[in-house]
């Protein structure tokens, strides 16, 4: 690796002497630009693509040459050229390819030659698919979006233009990226990326991951799933003409062989398709190049155009590859528009590289040291598609503000600045808003800042029928020290109107990175005590929002409260490989509660719940001590890496995530009382399964070893649901009552598992398939014994408005009749997002 980074920095250094620029521009006959040519040195794969101006440059030392110059749907041409001084210009001008219509025998049914053709490239799919075991080669990556329009404010929120790199207008470079990558793989799915070098406008971190798409796979991602989690059926896929319509425009001679054109539409709309033009070559029927779209008509989400050109080259006299390929993207809403060009030149294929067995590990990606330290002259010299007129001037002008900001980093100007762009704390943000502030210094030559946060007094308001109104005020202090060191203190107060209880505490984490066991990660110790109100399931089933809905409008009290006097201190480790463990010792002084008013605004004629659960009426809950030690271990195998040069990132897994706890109740200790052992066990995993949607499973195993004497918020509670809104999807059931069953039994068994269609059958129902709304189904369960046992089945729709889900449910239970229930929570492609992560 570091002789390739020593190689690249000499040839920049000295490349008037060791190379000479051949440029110019690439055109048709009418002088109209031809923006992604493909411009290369004849009988290799060395060359370049031209920008979005047809402009195209090449690095070449002195010498003859013949110049290689194609693009779709034009004729290949080819130039002797001589190179012997410095910079040397030659203009491309190239016909349009002259159709022909050869002399097809057309079936009674009136198929298009087409048909034949598409038919010969499908039975060679899987032969060009498998028929390179493992390559190698450079990709020079760069990616581009621009702000087309972007309004003053998205969503009643104002957008900071400048921040983004915008003029008054909204129009400008929001980002601009390149890099240099030298890049492995392995059938079928090994890989491995080693970036040399990347570059940022303006700085910081910015990086193009090379998008490998290969339309000879059946099921082609395009670029990243949430794009289509369905994938997209390849033109030349094994079911394709079941999908597609083909049509033959002509053929046209290349290199001495026919190359047939054909135009490519979907048979019907909502269908995860394709629509363009495919290039397929004679007699040996591969892609020769190709130009094809997604729409938001065929199932492309997030976006509204997606277009993909390749052009495939060979880089032996049987082994084709891509050569170049251009990913442009289009987006509007919410009055912003914009659109973005992602450009990948490939070059020095070696495929039969001899990879050693141990070559590809768990690391797919990693940037050299110096991977952002190279200088502009650098660039010039190694970049193969010459940059935009806008591109040249946004990294002029970002970079040239990156370096004032860098060299006024320790002035009082700069730090002034910052303050004054952030402005002062409003009163609004303090009532409703919530306030953030952060607080600027500098130290070891850098600008760094501590935060303070505070949540909107009117949103810190709750309503429960034992403390009535309760008000509180809930700060946070954030103080970055050295060395990625945080410390986050965070004090909370709060008083209930109507019994008249304070409670306040504080919870203090201590956060740093470094190894352990040879392992990086994070380290955070957490210490909290003082006085708190905690529901008797830790899990906090239902939250306080949703509990003061139903109590003051539906006169229904669901959350059941207790106080408790508390220490607690716990450690997690987190591994940058994504396992963690936790220790944890809490002590607890637990005081029952009683509820002190029956106010609501509606269902008067109704009476509260006591606050003790009525379903455990039989359980007696009085003041006690406890004293529990609680461990718990999660790990995903197979983890894959991105490896930065001062840390380690996970990237995924195709395996499930486990995780296993214990939980000890320890008597005699600060007068605890309590006296049990309990276990845990889980293993969770989405699997794609791309045209047939996703599957998502979490199944649970427990049980208390020993239950000499455990207390309510001791039990294992099954998170119940009894209001319409619900977003723990895999940990809950959704129409369970909150603690009919909770258990100390010696064991339990929970699943939960749900299968997201994506689009899958509700693309051939009307209506559904233009909304894009989404079928869902599964199943909730749980069992203890045979008189202690529930399941639940459902189907709902998701993905409405891109965020909403809504589930019609059958709950089956062994200690209450039979119940139907609608839920309402998040759920599609942004509403994933917004869910907590182990929902």
């Amino acid at each position: 690796m570091r002789k390739i980074v020593l190689l690249l920095t000499l040839l920049c250094t000295y490349g008037i002497v060791a190379a000479n620029t051949l440029k110019g521009i690439v055109t048709d006959e009418n002088n109209q630009p031809l923006p992604y040519a493909t411009v290369m040195v004849k009988g290799t794969t060395f060359g370049t693509t031209a920008n979005a101006r047809g402009q195209y440059q090449l690095e070449l030392s002195p010498g003859n040459y013949i110049i290689v110059c194609q693009y779709i749907g034009y004729k290949k041409t080819e130039q002797p050229i001589t190179i012997t001084q410095n910079q040397q210009t030659f203009d491309f001008k190239l016909p349009a390819v002259s159709m022909q219509i050869k002399e097809v025998v057309i079936k009674s049914n009136g198929e298009d030659p087409a048909y034949a053709i598409i038919r010969e490239a499908i039975k060679k799919r899987r032969t060009y698919q498998q028929q390179v075991l493992e390559f190698q080669c450079m990709i020079y990556s760069k990616g581009t979006l621009q702000a087309l329009k972007m309004p003053d404010k998205i969503l009643g929120k104002k957008t900071d233009k400048e921040d983004m790199g915008l003029d008054s207008a909204g129009k400008g470079v929001m980002y601009l990226t390149e890099s240099v990558s030298n890049v492995a793989f392995r059938r079928p799915d090994k890989m491995k990326i080693n970036v040399i070098s990347s570059r940022k406008s303006g700085g910081g971190f910015g990086l193009n991951f090379p998008a490998f798409i290969n339309f000879y796979d059946n099921n082609v991602e395009a670029i990243v799933t949430e794009m289509g989690p369905r994938g997209f059926i390849s033109p030349i896929a094994e079911n394709a003409l079941n999908y597609y319509k083909y049509r033959l425009e002509g053929s046209f001679i290349e290199d001495g062989n026919s190359v047939y054109k054909i135009t490519v539409t979907p048979k019907r709309k909502f269908e995860p398709l394709f629509s363009g033009t495919i290039f397929i070559t004679d007699h040996d029927w591969r892609i020769h190049s190709l130009d094809l779209s997604l729409t938001k008509d065929y199932t492309l989400e997030m976006l509204d155009l997606l277009q993909i050109r390749q052009t495939h080259v060979p880089v032996t006299p049987d082994i084709w590859r891509v050569k170049d390929q251009v990913v442009h993207v289009e987006f509007e809403k919410f009055g912003v528009g914009i659109a973005g060009n992602f450009v990948d030149v490939y070059s020095d294929y070696n495929v039969h590289p001899n990879l050693g067995p141990k070559y590809f590990d768990n690391v797919i990606l990693k940037l050299s040291n110096a991977y952002n330290q190279h200088s502009k002259n650098y660039w010039d010299s190694i970049r193969p598609v010459p940059l935009e007129t806008y591109e040249v001037r946004d990294y002029k002008t970002k970079d040239s503000a990156a370096k004032a900001n860098r060299d006024s980093a320790f002035s009082r100007y700069r730090i002034d600045s910052l303050k004054k762009k952030q402005g002062p704390i409003k009163p609004l943000g303090l009532l409703w808003g919530g306030i953030r502030h952060n607080y600027y210094f500098t130290r070891d030559s850098q600008i760094v800042y501590n935060t303070f946060r505070l949540k909107g007094l009117a949103q810190s308001l709750k309503y429960n029928t034992v403390e009535g109104l309760v008000l509180a005020v809930e700060p946070t202090f954030i103080f970055n020290g050295r060395e990625e060191r945080t410390l986050t203190i965070s004090p909370f107060f709060r008083y209930g109107t109507s019994n008249t209880h304070f409670n306040s505490y504080a919870n203090v984490a201590y956060t740093t990175r470094g190894s352990l066991f040879n392992s990086k990660g994070s380290n955070t110790f957490t210490l909290a005590g003082g006085k708190r109100v905690s529901q008797f399931n830790d899990d906090n089933p239902i939250d306080n929002l949703m509990n003061e809905f139903y109590t003051l409008l539906l006169h229904e009290n669901f959350m059941k409260i207790y106080e408790n006097w508390f220490v607690n201190g716990s450690y997690i480790r987190n591994f940058d490989n994504k396992t963690s463990f936790r220790l944890s010792a809490t002590y607890e002084n637990r005081l029952p509660l009683e509820n002190t008013t029956d106010f609501s605004f509606f269902g008067r004629d109704k009476t509260f719940t006591p606050n003790h659960p009525y379903e455990l009426a039989n359980v007696p809950f009085e003041r006690h001590s406890a004293v529990v030690l609680e461990a718990s271990f999660k790990f995903q195998p197979g983890q894959k890496f991105m490896e930065f040069p001062d840390r380690t990132v996970a990237f995924g897994s195709k395996y499930p995530t486990f995780e296993i706890g214990y939980g000890k109740g320890i008597p005699g200790i600060a007068n605890s009382k309590v006296d049990f052992d309990k276990w845990n066990f889980s293993v969770r995993d989405n699997m794609n399964f791309k045209l047939f949607g996703e599957f998502r499973y979490n199944i649970g195993l427990g049980g208390f070893l020993n239950a000499k004497d455990v207390e309510i918020p001791d039990y294992r509670h099954f998170n119940g649901n009894q209001t319409f809104y619900n977003i723990k999807y895999l940990n809950s059931f959704q129409l369970a009552p909150y603690y009919l069953y909770s258990t100390i039994a010696s064991f339990y068994a929970t699943a939960n598992v749900e299968h997201h269609f994506n689009g899958l059958l509700t693309n051939k129902i009307p209506f559904f398939n233009r909304l894009k709304w989404n079928l869902v189904v599964g199943s909730n369960a749980f069992y203890v014994n045979s008189d202690n046992n529930y399941v639940e089945v459902f189907a709902g729709l998701e993905n409405i408005l891109k965020v909403a889900r809504v589930d019609v449910i059958a709950g089956y239970q062994s200690k209450d009749n039979t119940r139907i229930g609608v839920r309402v929570g998040f759920g599609g492609i942004l509403g994933n997002l917004i869910m907590p992560k182990n929902n």
